[in-house]
């Protein structure tokens, strides 16, 4: 069972310095969170998104997922994936597909087109894998998640452990 809620950072976490966030500070169930400052997506030359009004989803041991509004994504160069999956807390996801000309790279981001209540804030709006896409936080380069299935955001200001790192498998 789960025994981390973030109301009390565990002894093996890293204690953040200033102006750094622990992942075992965010709580579970997830919170959402306004961003403001420049989020960007590119997949080489071709901007996918870029926005100043993005949401991050918070939850314990993670890094956080930022979630860009529909109508600062360049949906032109996106297509619907096959296939799905079940997050406990958002609901069922639809994975999307960069396809430009003949080159297509496949499940590069997903959303909740009905998530649960709890949730609905972040209806419509794509999220996007870092380790498949240049994802920017202002000027920084943001880094995958370790482990391949997380889609968390890792940058300079977010400490760990993080799920999905070397002997986290029973977080």
């Amino acid at each position: 069972m789960w025994q981390f809620t973030g109301r009390q950072r565990p002894s093996f976490a890293i204690e953040p310095g200033p102006s750094q966030e622990s992942v075992w500070d965010y709580p579970r169930p997830p919170s959402i969170v306004r961003d403001a400052r420049e989020i960007t997506v590119r997949c080489g030359e071709i901007e996918i998104a870029r926005t100043s009004a993005a949401l991050r989803v918070l939850e314990t041991a993670s890094p956080p997922t930022v979630y860009l509004p529909p109508g600062d994504v360049n949906m032109v160069v996106l297509s619907q994936s096959m296939g799905n999956s079940l997050c406990e807390w958002k609901g069922q996801a639809t994975y999307w597909s960069v396809v430009l000309g003949d080159k297509q790279l496949k499940n590069v981001g997903w959303s909740y087109d009905n998530p649960t209540k709890a949730f609905q804030s972040i209806q419509g709006y794509l999220s996007f894998y870092p380790a498949q896409l240049a994802c920017f936080v202002g000027n920084e380069l943001v880094r995958p998640q370790p482990g391949g299935f997380y889609g968390g955001w890792v940058t300079d200001e977010i400490i760990g452990p993080y799920k999905g790192e070397p002997g986290t498998r029973g977080w």
